[in-house]
């Protein structure tokens, strides 16, 4: 028999078993020892889920901890699992070790049956209630559980609120849920070809299993692997005593953070809803109200909420995003995690609680993605903005832009020097391009790569690059390209975000680029702790200007081959790689030499004595050069080497 422990009560935990409990369990019993009202449960260790996931079974003592646990809770509640006289209703949920919100699957009401939930009307006197719980019951488990499409659920839901005129869920009578309720299990044998579980433990237990077996879902591998989560972490599973917000006008839910997610604030942000539960929320079923509004209906509940609030933070020395439930006018915490926030708010919350004594600077360092940095020194998207992406490719350039479509570099040029806000958008850039990429506001690809043309300038140039956007299919000809059904001809308007690689019909709100006092503040405090020095790489003067105000300590790298790329240089160098004599080539580059004095005295200037390292001219023909340029320099170049025909033909094959 096996000695490992696969269950904790929320009494048992502590936050310092996070491993084990995952993030969402570890809180709550890290709430329940600090004395915030929590519903009790127990916790499935994030072990039983790796047992599960390589076994398909559950470890060998799972079911008898369960049951113990059960009947804990069931003490614990004075009601029963399965009882009508007294009925327990669980919840159940997933919680990985690191936050993936959304990403794995959760049920809610469990517990209800046809007998159970007229147990659960007569004691509370509110059959509404009851087959509402039901109703939401059948289709989140025939969902999530049983596998079947949950918009037929949703059709049904419809449906019958068109049949009696209902405008929203809320207007159903007790009588419409219950004929709901019938539609809903005539849903699952049609589709299934059996009927909806009525043992609440077995219930239960087809629940766990859907919680564990979400770890390994699509969305959650690809959630891992775009943030860098193990695979091997698993999630545990929450099962608590459920507290109802749809009960009625003293009841509701709602979701909150304890300082603003989009600016760092320190307010107290969010929304509820009265007669509801926490997915009518997060789902968008009915309009959430302001956090302040509660004051007009439950004062007192407003009052606790904003003591829990300090009690976290002060806990916790972060900003947590919590979610709650009020039953019958009483307050209960169903999660706390630490929120997350945008660059800037992580910046000025990071900087205020230093000055509060909740952190140290070393602390409000680490806290701080690097990688986030670079997204405040550029036009971003609007935080309060809503957009619908339309496709993405790689973050090759950080930035947002807002423009309208062009497909050429010359009509790129011409809009562009009116004033007028184009993106390019190209199967690939070339040299040729640079006229089109300097009045352009940024730059899209259907091809190429992070180190691609059209990324390497635009970096160079400070503006937003999307390249390799592979599902954005460009016809030239017709001036017009097209993802997916959808068609975007010259001249419409898109958004793109080179910092996410998004791609956005319209035009969404930017903010400028959120370089404050806050930004400086960490960079003062990271310069007190720092052991290595930063220099920059920098090939004109006006990188290097920008270098400086960023605290760049010298020139790491300048690419005296940048210096060349912009209209009126690039013509020289050309000339000089095509030149046939040597005084040919000489009297085209000593056409460039004024151009590269200027530059250097403009760097040197701009370092003022810190150090500069210079790279020689090194240009790659492809850089330079239109490709059928190359080709006939590459197969000049063959000949001149006494390649074979053979060899000069399969280079031309292979070019074409």
């Amino acid at each position: 028999m096996s000695s490992k422990k696969y269950a904790y009560d929320f009494s048992e935990g502590s936050a310092d078993l996070k491993h084990l409990l995952g993030g969402k369990g570890a809180n709550l019993a890290e709430m329940t020892a600090i004395g915030i009202p929590v519903p009790p449960g127990f916790v499935i260790t994030t072990e039983a889920c790796i047992e599960y996931s390589r076994t398909g079974r559950f470890p060998e003592s799972l079911e008898r901890e369960i049951e113990q646990h059960l009947q804990a809770l069931e003490k614990a509640t004075g009601k029963g699992f399965g009882d009508p006289r007294a009925t327990l209703v669980v919840s159940v949920r997933s919680g990985a070790v690191v936050s993936m919100p959304g990403m794995m699957d959760t049920v809610l009401n469990l517990g209800l049956n046809d007998v159970t939930v007229e147990g659960l009307a007569a004691a509370t006197g509110n059959p509404r209630f009851a087959y509402d719980s039901l109703r939401r019951f059948i289709q989140m488990f025939g969902d999530v559980v049983m596998g079947v499409d949950g918009q037929l659920f949703e059709d049904a839901l419809t449906a019958k609120k068109h049949e009696v005129g209902a405008a929203t869920d809320n207007d159903l009578s007790a009588d419409d849920l219950k004929d709901l309720t019938e539609r809903f299990k005539q849903i699952l044998k049609n589709e299934i070809g059996s009927g909806f579980p009525s043992d609440p433990r077995v219930q239960l237990r087809l629940a766990i299993q859907a919680v564990f077996s979400s770890w390994d879902n699509h969305r959650a591998k690809v959630y891992r692997k775009a943030h860098s989560i193990p695979d091997s972490l698993g999630t545990a599973v929450n099962v608590q005593s459920m507290v109802f917000g749809n009960k009625g006008e003293t009841s509701g839910t709602g979701v909150a953070f304890t300082r603003d997610p989009s600016t760092g604030e320190n307010r107290f942000y969010g929304e509820f809803l009265m007669n509801a539960q926490g997915e009518d929320v997060v789902a968008g079923v009915r309009h959430p109200r302001p956090l302040e509004e509660m004051r007009e209906v439950m004062p007192q509940v407003l009052e606790q909420l904003y003591q829990i609030r300090q009690t976290l933070e002060s806990h916790y020395r972060d900003m947590q995003d919590i979610e709650f439930t009020i039953e019958d006018g009483r307050l209960f915490m169903l999660q706390t995690r630490s929120g997350k926030r945008t660059a800037a708010a992580a910046l000025k919350a990071a900087v205020d609680m230093v000055a509060e004594g909740l952190i140290t600077r070393e602390e409000a360092l680490r806290r701080i993605d690097p990688a986030a940095l670079d997204q405040l020194m550029h036009p971003m998207l609007d935080p309060k903005a809503g957009y619908k992406v339309l496709t993405t490719g790689l973050n090759a350039s950080p930035g947002a832009a807002v423009g309208q479509v062009v497909f050429d570099a010359d009509t790129a040029e011409e809009r562009g020097s009116k004033g007028e806000k184009v993106i390019l958008v190209r199967w690939e850039t070339n040299p040729d391009d640079i006229h089109g990429l300097i009045q352009a506001q940024g730059v899209v690809t259907s091809h190429g790569g992070m180190t691609s043309h059209a990324a390497v300038v635009a970096r160079g140039m400070g503006k937003p690059c999307i390249a390799g956007a592979a599902d954005m299919k460009i016809d030239t000809a017709s001036r017009r390209f097209h993802v997916d059904g959808t068609v975007v001809c010259e001249g419409d308007w898109i958004t793109m975000d080179g910092t996410t690689g998004r791609i956005m019909l319209g035009q969404v709100p930017l903010v400028p680029p959120q370089i404050n006092e806050n930004f400086d503040q960490v960079l003062s405090w990271a310069d007190e702790i720092r052991r290595l020095r930063v220099r920059t790489n920098a090939d004109t003067p006006e990188d290097a200007q920008k270098a400086r105000e960023f605290g760049a300590e010298g020139i790491g790298l300048c690419r005296t081959e940048h210096m060349f790329m912009q209209e009126e240089r690039l013509p020289h160098v050309q000339a000089m790689i095509m030149a046939e004599t040597r005084d040919e080539r000489e009297r085209h580059l000593a056409n460039l030499l004024p151009f590269q004095r200027e530059d250097f005295d403009g760097i040197f200037r701009a370092m003022a004595g810190l150090p500069v390292t210079i790279r020689l001219l090194d240009p790659p023909l492809h850089e330079f050069l239109p490709d059928y340029t190359v080709l006939m320099v590459e197969l000049e170049r063959l000949r001149l080497t006494g390649a074979s025909a053979d060899e000069i033909a399969a280079k031309e094959k292979g070019r074409r």
